[in-house]
């Protein structure tokens, strides 16, 4: 859908901030899947976590990844999606996990726009948490594994430069605006 505007990149690199800051100034926005996954998992002592069952984990972000397209329905605005599909098979790439055909096609069939924001690693702003193990190198390798799936499904990556928030959200929008 030319409406859905998605954010990828390494973790820790500013995608979520970006993703508040405009939700903040009114647009819609869909949220990152993995990290409500790994919530999920670790409050129901389930194993579908990156440091448990990999595969596990990306099935489940893939599931919950279409339930998310197909919720947000049609309209005319611009939503901003933090990750998409195709993240998950990103993920299957750094992971070296078998590649599903149901996955393939999701990513063929749940289109975004063609315009992807890619948010490069910063390790000025990188940081961990209770979902976010990875260290910094491991962002990186994240990073270009995710410009390689886009770029696999025929999506054109915006490297978003670093700046501030405000900086950042004025770079999509004024991107967007261009068209």
């Amino acid at each position: 859908m030319e409406r859905f505007i998605v954010f990828t990149g390494g973790p820790g690199s500013g995608k979520t901030s970006v993703i508040e800051h405009l939700q903040n100034l009114g647009y819609k926005t869909a949220d990152e899947i993995g990290r409500r996954v790994i919530q999920q998992q670790v409050e129901s002592g389930g194993n579908a976590l990156p440091w448990l069952d990999k595969t596990a984990f990306r099935d489940a972000m893939v599931s919950e990844e279409v339930d998310k397209y197909r919720r947000i329905g049609v309209g005319e605005e611009f939503v901003f999606f933090d990750r998409s599909i195709v993240d998950s098979y990103g993920y299957s790439l750094l992971e070296d996990l078998a590649l599903t055909e149901s996955l393939t096609q999701h990513c063929n069939q749940l289109r975004h726009n063609l315009q992807v924001f890619v948010f490069p690693p910063w390790k000025e702003i990188f940081s961990n948490d209770a979902e976010r193990k990875q260290d910094f190198a491991e962002a990186v390798a994240t990073y270009e594994k995710m410009r390689e799936a886009y770029q696999l499904f025929g999506y054109t990556l915006t490297e978003v430069p670093k700046g501030s928030i405000e900086q950042r959200s004025r770079f999509v929008l004024e991107a967007l605006s261009s068209r």
